[in-house]
């Protein structure tokens, strides 16, 4: 599909895999508003990160459960920093791995491994619905975890199977100095700017909202919302805007929840009229 979003300007919120979907979107002849929620930092305290990569080389878990690519990516560059990736990426090779959804699974590709298990459903619930149909008795379960998340769910379905837990939190996020932008924007889709915005998680749906009402805009927001073609990637991030008042113009087809057929659906569903301004790249930050 060569340059079917020739011209339209499309505004992406995702910050893990910016650059990818940005490259995937550009491709295609678009024209990418790109607005990340937050900034990411490695854990502000190493230690506990650096001894829980120790301890998972001196002794691989059982099982390793992987919630973000982010996390693994975050990891494999600590271990190089401590000069132990090869140990490390040996290490992971050795347990059962859970991923919940596609990231983290790119993410183990990247290292040359591969997931045994991908939940279908890319949340701690889903997560912990999967691990709950595997014997995890007494097992070494690794758990990377994902700032701003209560996990309390996930870490009780493992350490009530009798398993030993031993989480890491490689990544904090910095969401105050991403406010101006996403403000910004939110007056970008007000004024009728954009032809899509494209949303990729349902921690983005509440990041706006949470965002326009600490800055006085909500109504904005929801102004510039009612114009604006949503794409969203799949049920989950359907379903968060669905909880907001909101609704989903375009999904990808057939159960291809990935950045792929999202595209994919936003060419075919845009395509049919011409786009709404002249062309002009901008990053917001």
């Amino acid at each position: 599909m060569p340059e079917r979003l020739n011209g339209f300007r499309i505004l992406i919120l995702e910050t893990r895999e910016e650059a990818q979907f940005s490259r995937l979107l550009t491709e295609q002849g678009a024209d990418v508003l790109q607005c990340p929620m937050f900034t990411i930092h490695d854990a502000p305290d190493s230690a506990p990160v650096e001894a829980w990569i120790r301890r998972f080389i001196d002794r691989p878990c059982d099982d390793l459960v992987l919630m973000t690519g982010e996390g693994l990516r975050r990891l494999v560059k600590q271990a190089r920093r401590i000069n132990l990736e090869p140990e490390f990426i040996a290490a992971v090779a050795t347990p059962r791995k859970f991923a919940r959804g596609p990231k983290p699974g790119r993410a183990l590709r990247e290292i040359g491994l591969e997931p045994q298990v991908t939940t279908e459903k890319p949340t701690s619930e889903g997560i912990a619905e999967m691990l709950a149909r595997s014997d995890l008795k007494g097992h070494r379960v690794g758990l990377q975890l994902y700032p701003d998340k209560d996990h309390s769910v996930l870490t009780g379905a493992i350490t009530a199977q009798g398993a030993e837990l031993d989480p890491v939190l490689p990544y904090v996020y910095d969401a105050q100095a991403a406010d101006a932008n996403i403000v910004t924007a939110i007056e970008e889709m007000a004024k009728g700017a954009l032809d899509a915005i494209a949303l990729t998680s349902s921690g983005q749906v509440r990041r706006l909202i949470e965002v326009a009402q600490a800055h006085g805009c909500e109504a904005r927001l929801r102004d510039g919302l009612a114009r604006t073609p949503i794409a969203s990637v799949g049920p989950v991030v359907s379903d968060e805007l669905k909880s907001h008042g909101l609704r989903a113009d375009i999904t990808p087809a057939n159960g291809a929840y990935f950045m792929k057929p999202l595209i994919a659906a936003m060419a075919a569903a845009l395509s049919q009229k011409p786009p709404r301004h002249v062309q002009g790249t901008i990053r917001l930050d």
